[in-house]
C-alpha cells in the first residue's frame, strides 16, 4: 500500500494476484511489488508451487505467477522509509528467473525438502543491470 501511494498506483482490490494497477494511455497494467529491508536491494519470489511436468510448471510461471504482471517494482526500505525503487518489465523478469526456476524444478519435484516449493531471487546486480531506477 505504501509503495502504491508513493508511485501513484491504484491498490488492488483483492488479496491475491496483482498488488496494484496502473493505467498508461488508457491501458491497464498489472503490477507486482517486492520489497526488502536488506542492505542491498534484491527481490525474492518464494512459495512457487511445483507442478507435475515442466510444461505445466512453465505455463503456470508465465501465465499465472510471474509473467502475468506487466511491471515488477522493487523497493528497499530502511527504518520504514523507502531508500530506492527500481522497475523491471515482466518479460525481463521472466527471462532472468525462468532459468533459475527450471534449475530448481527437478530437485523440488523429486526431493524431500522441508519446503517443496520453489524460491528464486533477483540479485542486486540483476535489478540494476536490467531494471530502471525510479526513486
Amino acid at each position: 500500500i505504501h509503495m502504491a501511494g508513493i508511485l501513484g498506483h491504484k491498490i488492488s482490490s483483492t488479496y491475491s494476484g496483482a498488488d496494484a494497477i496502473n493505467y498508461i494511455n488508457g491501458k491497464m497494467h498489472l503490477l507486482e511489488y517486492k520489497s526488502t529491508i536488506a542492505e542491498k536491494i534484491n527481490a525474492t519470489y518464494n512459495g512457487i508451487s511445483v507442478h507435475p511436468s515442466w510444461e505445466e510448471q512453465e505455463r503456470y510461471i508465465v501465465e499465472d505467477k510471474i509473467g502475468k504482471y506487466d511491471y515488477h517494482y522493487f523497493s528497499r526500505y530502511n527504518g520504514g522509509k523507502i531508500e530506492e525503487i527500481w522497475r523491471m518489465d515482466g518479460h525481463t523478469v521472466l527471462s532472468v528467473l525462468l532459468p533459475k526456476i527450471k534449475n530448481q524444478y527437478p530437485k523440488k519435484k523429486n526431493g524431500n525438502a522441508k519446503d517443496p516449493r520453489i524460491g528464486v531471487t533477483l540479485s542486486t546486480k540483476e535489478i540494476k543491470d536490467y531494471g530502471e531506477y525510479i526513486l
